[in-house]
């Protein structure tokens, strides 16, 4: 059993209930964040799925220069704090520098470290340092047992409050894949495990200019996740996640995030499995 990580008013791990942690891929404005936000909630609550909310106020980590980010650190997080209020959900977001880690810990309740910056001593480190929770994505090139390593820098800090999150594994070009053993690998680290069913259908850069996505592989990949007894489940969802922004930019990670109303189907699903899992027991 892995160790529990409090996230505001949630418990991952140590055996608690599989949680929820999920949003659309970048923060569009305020309106749309609290809609989203509430809907989320409404949806999770009944389904008795404890839920934090995550969406990202930059996306640094665009294929191109005309990608869009978000709102930017200071309007973003500004937005995060109204959800917190405003809906009482805990929240999430990924921080992509060392300069943005103070700001960012006054209104998040979990920092994340992209998959791409895990390696990234000095980022790491100073999530550790907010003592935070900090959920780390591990590295598309990154072998589960490397994640050790990361976990290190945290723990160096005294923070042991840490998520381990797998997102697929580079394949070739343009293209990721989920080698389940890993999960338990991850698992046997003694932190709560998380398993992005979204970026792990993406085709990274697959468009050319931006990456493709396979959304219709999302929710066998979260079936089969839950299965293998993990912690928490991420998933980024959008109620409408093929429509274009009013600059007729598409939205950050379109073509892989859930659909909402896909959402309360899936969870009464996996919440079977994770039942079935403990009367196995």
């Amino acid at each position: 059993m892995t160790r529990e990580v409090v996230i505001g008013r949630v418990r991952v791990g140590g055996g608690n209930p599989l949680a929820l942690i999920g949003g659309p891929c970048a923060i569009e404005d305020e309106a749309h964040a609290l809609m989203l936000a509430e809907r989320l909630c409404r949806i999770t609550d009944a389904a008795g799925v404890p839920f934090i909310y995550k969406s990202s106020y930059d996306k640094a980590n665009r294929s191109s220069l005309s990608a869009y980010r978000g709102p930017g650190l200071k309007e973003g997080l500004r937005i995060l704090r109204k959800v917190k209020q405003e809906v009482g959900v805990p929240v999430l977001s990924d921080v992509h520098d060392v300069s943005e880690v103070e700001a960012a810990a006054v209104v998040l309740d979990a920092l994340q470290v992209p998959a791409f910056l895990c390696r990234q001593t000095d980022l790491v480190v100073a999530c550790g340092r907010t003592g935070k929770p900090v959920n780390v994505k591990k590295g598309q090139f990154l072998a589960p047992h490397d994640m050790a390593n990361v976990i290190g820098k945290i723990r160096s800090t005294g923070n042991e409050r840490i998520l381990l999150t797998e997102r697929g594994t580079t394949f070739g070009y343009n293209n990721l894949v989920v080698d389940f053993r890993g999960l338990l690998d991850l698992g046997t680290l003694g932190y709560p495990v998380v398993f992005d069913a979204t970026h792990s259908v993406q085709l990274p850069g697959g468009l050319g200019d931006r990456s493709g996505g396979e959304r219709k592989y999302v929710p066998a990949l979260a079936r089969a996740a839950v299965a293998f007894g993990i912690d928490a489940l991420f998933m980024e969802i959008h109620e409408d996640p093929d429509r274009t922004l009013p600059d007729g930019r598409p939205l950050s990670d379109a073509p892989n995030m859930l659909r909402l109303d896909d959402l309360p189907g899936l969870l009464a699903e996996i919440r079977a499995i994770r039942s079935g899992l403990g009367a196995a027991r």
